[in-house]
């Protein structure tokens, strides 16, 4: 078998460790889970928040199988178990009446100017500072010699991409599977290169879980988006030096900024080709609980 074979395999192997994993995860959930962690989603259905933590925990595992190395290994269970952390918080606690009104950062800012903590605020926080860890981390496993404050530039700018890509996901977690797509997309040319071992295992994971969520059985609400997006952002930078940290970082708080006055949803339906995707697989409104087809929709 050649290197590329033995590599090729390795990564076939981590995609299904990914997808066990993120099903076991899910079946045991669904059997236990209390009735606080049932929402409401677009079309009113009630659904489950067990996709979420299935996510978070199955992605982080078979990412961290695939790391490479003790810096990576722990720079993956930062991303992703801390991003998936405090998203499960705000999952939770962002559900009561008083933490209700704020939304997006203006509303969290603006809370914490009125000396109010929002359970969002306090995600926004945990996912910087995990991306910032993570990075940290990720520097560890970069040459010697570097200058100090290029080191310093370096971490910011991967914590910056970490935290906002696990951000940009979170946006899109607005209709069924759509997140999940557009990080697998995100994350899928990556699979072949020096990157893949980080973002076989969360594809797995992903795909997995897209039938349940298409079909509004679950949701991945914060802690799966967040968790899947800040491990697809660690592998971004970590074969990304400062100047393609900056640029992506510039397009991630570009698209943040435009997601405060423009509707993501109204921009993707009046798109031919992303309207399509997006609603490929997904239930329409006729469609009963239980009916639908293979692909959960």
């Amino acid at each position: 078998m050649t290197s590329v074979e033995r590599r090729l395999a390795a990564r076939a192997a981590l995609i299904g460790l990914g997808a066990v994993t993120a099903r076991a995860a899910l079946r045991q959930l669904r059997h236990s889970e209390p009735p606080d962690w049932t929402r409401s989603n677009f079309h009113g259905r009630p659904v489950s928040l067990a996709g979420g933590p299935s996510l978070a925990a199955a992605a982080t595992i078979s990412a961290a199988a695939g790391a490479g190395s003790p810096a990576t290994t722990a720079a993956v269970l930062v991303a992703g178990g801390g991003a998936g952390a405090v998203g499960w918080y705000d999952d939770i606690a962002g559900a009561r009446p008083e933490q209700k009104a704020a939304k997006g950062f203006r509303g969290h800012l603006a809370a914490l100017r009125e000396g109010r903590l929002t359970s969002g605020a306090v995600k926004i926080a945990g996912v910087s500072v995990a991306g910032l860890m993570s990075a940290a981390l990720l520097e560890a496993d970069e040459p010697g010699g570097r200058r100090a404050l290029r080191r310093i530039a370096n971490v910011a700018l991967g914590g910056g991409v970490i935290a906002g890509t696990a951000n940009l996901v979170n946006l899109l977690d607005l209709r069924p599977g759509r997140a999940l797509k557009a990080g697998t997309l995100a994350a899928v040319p990556m699979l072949a290169g020096p990157a893949g071992g980080l973002v076989a295992g969360p594809i797995g994971a992903a795909g997995s879980l897209l039938p349940p969520d298409l079909g509004e059985e679950t949701m991945l609400g914060d802690a799966g988006a967040n968790a899947y997006g800040a491990l697809i952002g660690l592998a971004i930078a970590s074969r990304s030096g400062p100047w393609r940290r900056a640029a992506i970082l510039a397009g991630i708080a570009a698209l943040t900024a435009a997601s405060e006055r423009v509707s993501f949803t109204s921009v993707i339906e009046a798109t031919p080709g992303l309207r399509e995707l997006d609603a490929l697989g997904r239930r329409t409104d006729r469609d009963e609980p239980g009916t639908g087809s293979s692909n959960g929709a």
